[in-house]
C-alpha cells in the first residue's frame, strides 16, 4: 500500500493530465473547421464499429452524461454526419449510425490530424510508444474498474 500522497502516483497522473490537455489542444487546432474533438471521437467510434449504438451506450462508452452525449449527437445530426432513428420495437429508444457524410468528415479529420501523430512517432520512436502502450492500457482498465 502506498502513501496517500505518493510522489510517483502524483507525477504519473500529472504527466498524463498535462499530456491529455496538450494533445486535445493540438488536435483541436488541426481538425476541420467546425469539428470538435468530441465530434471526431464519436464519428471515429461509429466508423470503426460499423453498427448502430444507442445514445446511452455512447454516453457510457465516452463517460459522459446522457445530456452531454445528446448535445454532441444533435450537432452531428444537424451537420448530416449521423443518422438517428427510432427503435421500431421501443419508441423510447433511438439508434445512432454514421452517415456517408460522417464517414467522409471523419476521413478528412484523420488526414488533418495525421501529421500530428506522425510527428510524435518520429520524435519519440515507434518502439518507445509500443513499450508504453501496455502500461497505459492497464492504467485505463484499472481506472475504468474504479467507476
Amino acid at each position: 500500500m502506498t502513501a496517500r500522497n505518493d510522489p510517483l502516483a502524483i507525477a504519473l497522473f500529472s504527466e498524463i493530465a498535462m499530456a491529455d490537455q496538450l494533445a486535445r489542444a493540438r488536435l483541436s487546432k488541426v481538425l476541420p473547421k467546425g469539428m470538435e474533438l468530441s465530434h471526431f471521437s464519436v464519428l471515429n467510434h461509429l466508423a470503426h464499429d460499423r453498427g448502430e449504438r444507442t445514445p446511452a451506450q455512447l454516453a457510457r462508452l465516452f463517460h459522459l452524461t446522457k445530456g452531454a452525449m445528446t448535445n454532441t449527437l444533435g450537432k452531428l445530426e444537424a451537420a448530416g454526419y449521423i443518422h438517428i432513428r427510432p427503435d421500431w420495437d421501443d419508441a423510447r429508444r433511438k439508434f445512432v449510425a454514421i452517415s456517408p457524410a460522417g464517414e467522409h468528415a471523419r476521413d478528412e479529420a484523420v488526414r488533418a490530424i495525421a501529421p500530428v501523430f506522425d510527428n510524435v512517432v518520429a520524435v519519440l520512436g515507434a518502439e518507445r510508444i509500443r513499450s508504453a502502450l501496455p502500461l497505459l492500457r492497464d492504467l485505463r482498465q484499472q481506472l475504468d474498474r474504479d467507476d
